[in-house]
């Protein structure tokens, strides 16, 4: 009963209450906010914001603006040096757009002094700083973000807790997990799952793992299309230490969880294979973490409430 409480409060109107709990909403810009602090290329961050639900935040109009720079300021010496932005030129060089297709020149933000210098001819991102003004920079160097979610007249919820409906609910364990048809190496996976407000689906026992195993088999073919490993698929375990102790991202031993290896496996600690992985049968595969292969995510109902 708390869980359909919790999903209720969840799922609200536009006057925007709640998105999920790592956003913040600001009534004036019309939608949810969240400061990332921990500095990251462009492309970092705009996958990062994707993969939350919302996009890289840029100055579209003056009560964003204002939202932007009122978090800047609460953020205090965090982001002093400015944020990066969704507004970028990266498709034609001094065309400036924000990721919802905004032009830079209907944005109410004015330059810093002597800027723009596109200094080396190798500046296509904007960094906006606490005042509202704006800069040209690298790309590939590393800044702290916000990520945007523009409020719609309700927000969807499901069964799972997300607007997310790729997850869905398996009953046996009280879960919900999401197959990913598009191949990363393990620690972009990884990522993708904590953005989801999950993790990478640990295998508890032989329930959970036979689960995992029909997962993958019933999305076998969408996941050849991004991958040409489509018969292993990244799980949440790791030999961390390359010391043949496998633990699950919770910290716990896998011969503690389900240790359902495939005969001779694992095999490959010299050679670098040190990321959890299950063959289309559902038996555990050591593999290397730098491949691409699919991967499942699994999340708690109340992970983002």
């Amino acid at each position: 009963m708390i869980v359909f409480l919790l999903l209720g409060a969840l799922c609200v109107a536009a006057d925007g209450s709640q998105y999920r709990f790592d956003y913040s909403y600001h009534e004036i810009a019309e939608g949810w906010f969240k400061v990332h602090k921990i500095p990251a290329s462009w492309d970092e961050a705009r996958v990062r914001c994707d993969l939350e639900g919302a996009v890289l935040a840029s100055p579209i109009n003056v009560n964003v603006t204002s939202a932007l720079t009122e978090l800047m300021k609460q953020a205090g010496p965090d982001l002093e040096c400015g944020v990066f932005t969704g507004t970028n030129a990266r498709f034609s060089k001094g065309d400036y757009y924000s990721i919802e297709g905004v032009p830079l020149l209907r944005m109410p933000v004015e330059w810093v002094p002597s800027e723009p210098d596109n200094y080396n001819n190798e500046e296509e991102c904007i960094v906006m700083v606490g005042n509202g003004s704006i800069a040209d920079a690298n790309c590939s160097m590393v800044m702290p973000y916000v990520c945007y979610k523009k409020a719609g007249k309700i927000v969807p919820v499901n069964e799972c807790g997300t607007s997310d409906n790729g997850y869905k609910l398996f009953p046996k364990t009280g879960n919900c997990y999401k197959f990913h048809t598009q191949a990363r190496n393990w620690s972009r996976a990884f990522e993708a799952c904590s953005a989801e407000g999950g993790y990478l689906a640990i295998p508890n026992d032989r329930v959970e793992a036979m689960h995992l195993r029909d997962l993958f088999r019933d999305n076998l073919n969408r996941a050849a299309i991004t991958t040409k490993f489509k018969n292993v698929m990244f799980l949440g375990f790791l030999d961390i230490n390359r010391d043949g102790v496998w633990t699950t991202v919770h910290g716990s031993r896998l011969e503690d969880n389900y240790a359902g290896w495939k005969q001779n496996q694992p095999d490959g600690r010299k050679d670098g294979q040190v990321c959890g992985a299950m063959f289309q049968d559902g038996e555990l595969d050591d593999f290397w973490c730098r491949d691409l292969a699919p991967f499942a995510c699994e999340k708690t109902v109340d992970s983002l409430i």
